[in-house]
């Protein structure tokens, strides 16, 4: 039973929608179940049913059981059966052979104590046949058994029994209990648990019980937690009486141990006398030449060491010619980029002069367009000048024309004062019009100008967004920092070395990790803070390492506390050594400036040796001047073994280069926390103070753009107007000169002179053209200068955008080869070390080999020829010490040496054993410790879940007859306290229900059967006379509460035993009525009570 104990820990939710989907499949295949409707209200409301797969009982039959000969088969409805009729007519007998039959004891029936006494009196034995159905998904081994499973039990008059497990066909399929309880346990049958099979006499004690305790226990042993918790107490027994079983075993292991001593030594002690001298020679013999053999070894092991070490050299030397090839690669690396760096700034430097010469040709053609547009307005202004003197001319002809005839001149005169006053007009609109044109070429210029400006100002404020940003986040780090100094490093920094030290101290480490490194430094020199941060860059949050062990303990610790995307510190894996590396023959040296290594104040020399590995910050020196680090580094030869220096400015000088610094101050090497708060709060307010400005002026643009923007759209817009009246006035012109009649007058002079404005007017106009066809030529010229001015000004800034990207590809560049760089030193240091230890070595295997010739020609004189011996000399000599010990004891008495052999044999027997029994012991209880904990947890977690849906359906339960009520769990004290308030709402208070009356508690205690029911996973469940103190109106109510849940629970069967005529139970195919026969009196074992009617009236009914 113990698998189906452990199921109950499972959701029982889960398995119930599981099963209900599964017969919910198997309802709509079956053609054997139909939908019917039962009857449960007044309304006559219907509800579908489906009938259950696996578990349920199909028949039931007996023989010689109990007081009946045979009974049944009595075959069951799949959902609700009646099992009906009067005292002595078996039905009783039927529930009891139902738990006998399925594998329960005799007690569990309170029927009896044996199962002796349910064989019928004068029989040798009793059967049981229950046959299971055994369909759907869920069947237990359906090849084999079929649909149905019938287990026969035969029960002999000893108290014996005997299983027979058929199948469908009736054929045998096994004899096994263990069979048996395997099926039980899959379809989940427990007729042990009264939630099961209630019994009558279980239902009365039940009914009739007012303790408290009473209902809690039977909870505990319906929802089979009773078991459960009985388990886990005698398991915690059994634990304690084991561990006194392993303390008194470990005394006895001490006394056992000590007497397996003291018999050895006497077991020893008996040997022959003269065979231990003689063996005391040997021994003797044995020590020359293990001395030698010892000295042998260590000269094998020696050289192998030596061979080994040359192995490494060689391994060392190969990584070291691999590392200098990628060196190599990286330092081409560099110099390409730099290359093309150095091209990038050349093709810079070169657009320079080409940029100025193309802003010089556009001045130059911007003044002779101008100049062609002078000479152009000037042949204009003459063309119109000549223009308006043959008008005049015209004019003159005309009057001395109309005075050839003076009935026409008042209309020529009118005429011509038109046409004057329309040109007139048409010049004035015509100035106007170049009025606009030019205000219209200002403002555009205006636009243009606004538009840089806007663009420029835009850009710096972006940046200046982009500082404002950094520096704020910079001082609210700076302000966490006010209370722990360690948060300048990360915010994580505090709690990673917290998690360090919990880690060291459980012994996780081989050596506790140092950390971060520019926590453990201090400066010499506060102003050389920036350069010292800019020249160690990360390695200021590095941790280190002793191996890759404590490298990827420290990972995982550091994989708890950082967020996946953001960056970790570098780990630096090193052996710690307690002294700084000796670095006289390659640090810098500098009569006025120190390396970062003399800087910097390092107490730990784990520190100071992985920022030698990893920077070799003793070959760069700290100048503070930017003039005097040129000057050192480039304007002569850089000092020996320097290859870079540091401003304070943070600038970073090479031989050949000169990188400026991006950063004004430094961070985390700061001494004045408070100091760099308040310098940061003032660079915050100016940022802010200049953002402020940029908005400002940014502003002011849009609105000069817009002002300008609507200038030109309204000067567009009376430019045209113009343009119209124009036309329209030369169209008027026209007419009127077309209205000007012939004359012939002959005035020879005027026209001559009219001849010659004419033919000078043509000239003038012949070069107006030459002049714009030449001003037309000096625009595109100047167009031309204007595109190309702006090319090379877009080219320049295009070449120094490109730069940007190549300069930080130069940095990541440089970072490559300084870390190849350190790596290739690293290996090299390794390699020397090895060649000093290689040679220590060699001088070690040549004083041990001249050893050795001296050992060999003691153990020659000792024992002449050479002796293999397999023992040290350590051991020889212990050997020899107490062999002479116990030749000198043996000599002084004897004792019995088969007694002794014996004694030592079982003492040393004794000691093993008991050893191996406490050893397993110890081991049962740490696992049991490990299994028992989890379970526990999991018995609470599932009995509060058993509480709450239990409290839960007996609300509901209540509810449905307008009860209200409480179910109060007192698992320390193991009560259960269920109080019921009849009748509406508040009307009445909660009452314990022992001041209900009988009626009303049966109902309260059926409502808590169901509730048990409703929670209780069991394919079947049976109630023997479970309306026996109820009255009518309660019987009902309670008999359409279990009809009501036997609908809603479909799949399950439901066994009612009771007395009680049922006829006024609604027909349904679900329900199902088996009345059993009446007994028969007369038969032997049953006599019929001697009862008579007390009067005449109560005889005739």
């Amino acid at each position: 039973m113990a698998k189906r104990k452990e199921e109950h820990f499972l959701p029982t939710g889960t398995q119930k929608k599981q099963r209900n989907e599964q017969e919910r499949k198997s309802a709509e295949d079956s053609k054997e179940e139909e939908e019917l409707s039962l009857s449960l209200s007044p309304g006559n409301s219907a509800a579908q049913t489906m009938s259950a797969e696996v578990g349920i009982i199909e028949s039931i039959q007996l023989k010689n059981f109990m007081c009946h000969a045979m009974l049944g088969p009595f075959k069951f409805g799949s959902n609700v059966n009646f099992v009906v009729g009067n005292n002595g007519s078996g039905k009783s007998a039927v529930l009891t052979a139902l738990i006998v039959g399925l594998g329960g004891k005799a007690t569990a029936t309170n029927r009896g104590s044996s199962l002796k006494g349910f064989v019928k009196d004068g029989q040798s034995s009793a059967d049981v046949s229950i046959t299971l159905r055994n369909r759907g998904d869920d069947a237990f081994k359906p090849d084999v058994y079929g649909d149905t499973i019938t287990v026969h039990q035969h029960i002999s008059v000893e108290g014996s029994r005997s299983y027979k497990l058929k199948g469908q066909m009736g054929n045998l399929v096994s004899a096994k209990k263990e069979e048996l309880t395997a099926i039980l346990d899959h379809f989940n049958i427990q007729v042990d648990n009264p939630v099961s099979v209630l019994t009558q006499e279980m239902s009365k004690q039940f009914l009739q019980s007012k303790n408290e305790g009473d209902k809690y226990k039977f909870f505990m042993k319906a929802t089979q937690l009773e078991q459960m918790k009985e388990d886990y107490s005698y398991i915690m027994d059994t634990k304690a009486r084991t561990w006194d079983q392993i303390e008194q075993g470990e005394e006895r292991l001490h006394e056992l141990r000590r007497q397996c001593l003291e018999k050895e030594e006497r077991f020893q002690s008996i040997a022959d006398l003269s065979v231990l001298r003689k063996k005391l020679e040997d021994l003797k013999h044995e020590m020359a030449w293990a001395l030698v053999g010892e000295y042998e070894k260590e000269i094998e092991e020696m050289r192998s060491s030596v061979s080994v070490e040359e192995q490494h050299i060689l391994r060392l030397t190969q990584k070291l010619e691999y590392w200098q090839a990628k060196v190599n690669v990286a330092e081409e690396k560099f110099k390409a980029i730099q290359d093309n760096l150095e091209k990038i700034s050349d093709e810079a430097i070169a657009l320079e002069p080409k940029c100025i010469e193309a802003k010089e040709d556009l001045i130059r053609k911007k003044k002779a367009y101008n100049d062609a547009e002078v000479l152009h307005n000037r042949c204009r202004n003459e063309f119109r000048g000549l223009e308006r003197d043959g008008e005049q001319l015209r004019s003159r002809i005309e009057e001395l024309k109309r005075s050839a005839d003076q009935s026409l001149e008042p209309a020529r005169q009118e005429r011509q004062r038109k046409i004057t006053a329309l040109n007139e007009m048409i010049k004035s609109y015509q100035d106007q019009e170049d009025l606009l044109g030019r205000e219209m070429e200002c403002f555009q210029q205006a636009i243009e100008k606004d538009k840089e400006e806007r663009y420029r100002v835009m850009r710096e404020e972006a940046d200046v967004k982009q500082m404002l940003s950094t520096k704020q986040k910079h001082l609210h780090h700076l302000k966490e920092t006010r209370t722990n100094r360690l948060k300048q490093f990360g915010s994580q920094v505090p709690a990673l070395l917290q998690a360090i030290d919990e880690a060291h101290r459980k012994g996780q480490f081989t050596r506790k990790p140092v950390g971060p490194l520019g926590a453990c430094i201090r400066l010499r020199d506060p102003e050389l803070a920036l350069a010292i941060e800019c020249c160690l860059k990360g390695l200021i949050f590095a941790f280190c390492c002793h191996n890759y062990k404590d490298e990827r303990v420290l990972q995982g610790l550091m994989k708890n506390l950082y967020p996946p995307a953001s960056s970790r510190p570098q780990i630096i894996v090193s052996e710690f050594r307690n002294e700084v590396y000796d670095v006289t023959r390659r640090a810098a040296y500098h009569p006025e400036f120190p390396t970062v290594l003399t800087a910097l104040e390092i107490d730990n020399a784990v520190v100071a040796n992985s920022l030698i590995d990893m920077r070799r910050i003793e070959t760069v020196l700290l100048i503070k001047s930017s003039p005097v680090a040129r000057a050192v580094m480039q304007s002569q030869k850089p000092p020996k073994n320097c290859n870079e220096a540091f401003t304070a400015e943070g600038d970073q000088v090479f031989e050949r280069r000169y990188y400026s610094s991006e950063r004004t101050r430094p961070r985390y090497l700061t001494g004045d926390v408070e100091k760099e708060i308040s310098h940061l709060e003032k660079e915050v307010e100016n940022r802010m103070a200049q953002l402020a400005a940029f908005q400002q002026h940014l502003r002011s643009l849009e609105s000069d753009l817009q002002r300008n923007q609507e200038l030109v759209t309204s000067h567009h817009r009376d430019l045209k107007e113009l343009r119209i009246k124009v036309r329209k006035i030369i169209v008027e012109i026209k007419d009127l000169e077309n209205e000007e009649e012939n004359q012939s007058v002959d005035i020879s002079t005027l026209e001559e002179e009219d001849e010659e404005i004419r033919k000078r007017m043509k000239e003038v106009e012949e070069e107006m053209k030459v002049r714009k066809e030449e001003m037309e030529n000096l625009r595109e010229q100047k167009t031309d200068a204007e595109q190309t001015y702006e090319d090379f000004k877009l080219k320049i800034h295009q070449v120094s955008e490109s730069a940007e990207p190549v300069k930080e590809e130069l940095d990541q560049a440089y970072a490559e080869v300084d870390t190849q760089r350190r790596s290739l030193h690293h290996y090299e240091e390794r390699l020397k070390q090895h060649m000093d230890a290689l040679q220590a070595k060699k001088q070690e295997l040549a004083q041990t080999e001249r050893e050795l010739e001296e050992k060999t020609a003691l153990a020659k004189k000792i024992c002449p020829e050479r002796m293999e011996v397999k023992k040290t000399a350590s051991v020889l000599d212990r050997e020899i010490t107490r062999l002479r010990h116990k030749i000198q004891t043996e000599s002084d008495s004897h004792g019995d040496r088969e007694e002794i052999i014996r004694q030592y044999k079982e003492a040393k027997e004794t000691y093993q054993d008991l050893d191996g029994k406490v050893k397993s012991l110890k081991k049962f209880i740490k696992l049991l410790n490990e299994i028992m904990t989890q379970r526990y947890k999991t018995y609470q977690q599932f009995r509060r879940c058993l509480t709450l849906r239990c409290k839960l359906y007996f609300d509901n339960l209540l509810s449905q007859r307008a009860y209200s009520g409480k179910m109060l769990f007192d698992h320390k004290n193991e009560t259960l306290a269920i109080t019921v308030q009849p009748g509406e709402g508040s009307q009445a208070a909660f009452s314990d229900m022992r001041s209900l009356s009988g009626g009303e508690r049966s109902f309260s205690t059926v409502c808590f059967i169901l509730s048990l029911w409703s929670i209780a996973e069991s394919p079947f469940r049976c109630l023997d006379e479970f309306d026996v103190y109820m009255d009518m109106v309660n019987r009902r109510i309670a008999m359409d509460m279990i009809l009501k849940m036997a609908v809603s629970q479909c799949y399950r069967q439901f066994i009612l035993l009771t007395p009680q005529n049922m006829s006024s139970l609604p027909s349904s195919r679900l329900i199902r009525i088996l009345r059993m026969r009446d007994p028969e009196r007369g038969q032997k074992g049953q006599r019929a009570l001697p009862f008579r009617p007390a009067n005449r009236n109560q005889e005739e009914e």
